[in-house]
């Protein structure tokens, strides 16, 4: 079995010695066929002249450098579609996902599965804040799209020829790779590891707007449901406001008529002036959507690309994504 590996990189100068360590010392190890597709997302680091200096001593460890941060959505992408092992893993540079992972996932793999799931055991070390809007995060998610994602379940996997294939084929500009994942089905494996400290120092470079972003992409990327909430909401608040000016009539033909409330009338414009913005936020998050996938532009640009060999040609279907 040719095994690929695709790894993001943004900055990582300072991790890439310790993980070529890691894997130059567990891939022979696992298959003899590998290779290592480095992807540079628009470093402003040294991280190209390593990879470079990594690909000289070695073709096995390929790169291709984006001609700049595209966001790792599509250095993902542009790994897969340059990767052209039978099986093909996607895991960070940081070393947080743990190479010697692979023999296992690959085990699994030969046993008929089409992808293999890495799942965290625990979420040492990040803040207690992160911890609960990532778990609330996941129950709303997990509610509103029309497919499963467990909480726990990130990048670091490994897919078969056919599960990738499948993914490349999906055209779609605004990508949620989380979902698509859970979209493309197959029969899925689960193996358990322990996230360890991250390579170099530092946290997590995912702000909390970020990961706000990040939810909200989750959300409307595949279902309609907002549309339908937003129906629900703004049909729930005709009936209250019905409600409250029939009300409003009984009570002043009944009691007369007070003097107008100066703090029920703002109270009503900011409510209701409130819910009117939240909806239209709603329709313009999915128009924008529309606007972006009508547009067509690729979702990255290569600035530079390692040599690949010409006995090992690119899979069509990676071309084809490619372009």
């Amino acid at each position: 079995m040719r095994l690929a590996l695709v790894i993001p990189c943004f900055n990582e100068e300072g991790t890439l010695p310790r993980l070529l360590e890691r894997l130059r010392a567990v891939l022979p190890g696992i298959t003899s066929e590998f290779e290592v597709v480095f992807v540079d997302d628009g470093s402003t680091d040294g991280t190209l002249g390593e990879l470079r200096a990594i690909h000289a001593t070695d073709p096995r460890f390929r790169y291709l450098a984006l001609s700049r941060n595209f966001g790792k959505e599509s250095a993902m992408l542009a790994g897969l579609s340059h990767a052209r092992g039978d099986a093909v893993a996607i895991l960070d540079a940081d070393l947080q996902h743990p190479p010697e992972l692979l023999r296992d996932m690959i085990q699994l793999l030969e046993q008929g599965y089409e992808q293999v799931v890495a799942r965290r055991r625990n979420r040492t070390g990040d803040p207690v804040l992160r911890k609960a809007f990532t778990r609330l995060f996941y129950r709303l998610l997990n509610r509103m799209v029309d497919v499963e994602i467990p909480d726990g379940l990130g990048d670091f996997r490994l897919l078969s020829r056919k599960a990738v294939d499948a993914l490349l084929a999906l055209g779609e500009y605004n990508r949620f790779s989380k979902g698509l994942f859970s979209w493309i089905g197959f029969d899925t494996a689960v193996v358990d590891f322990d996230v360890a400290r991250r390579e170099g120092g530092g946290g997590s470079r995912w702000t909390f707007r970020r990961l706000l972003d990040y939810g909200i992409d989750g959300v409307v990327s595949f279902n309609n449901r907002p549309l339908r909430l937003a129906i629900h909401v703004g049909a729930l608040s005709t009936l209250f406001a019905f409600g409250y000016a029939a009300w409003v009539l009984i009570s002043a033909l009944v009691q007369g008529n007070p003097v107008p409330g100066y703090v029920t009338t703002v109270c009503g414009v900011l409510v209701f002036g409130g819910l009117q913005l939240l909806v239209l936020g709603v329709i313009g998050e999915y128009l924008g959507r529309i606007y972006y996938e009508t547009k067509r532009r690729p979702h990255f640009l290569v600035k530079e690309l390692s040599p690949v060999p010409e006995a090992a040609p690119v899979p069509a279907e990676s071309r084809r994504a490619a372009s």
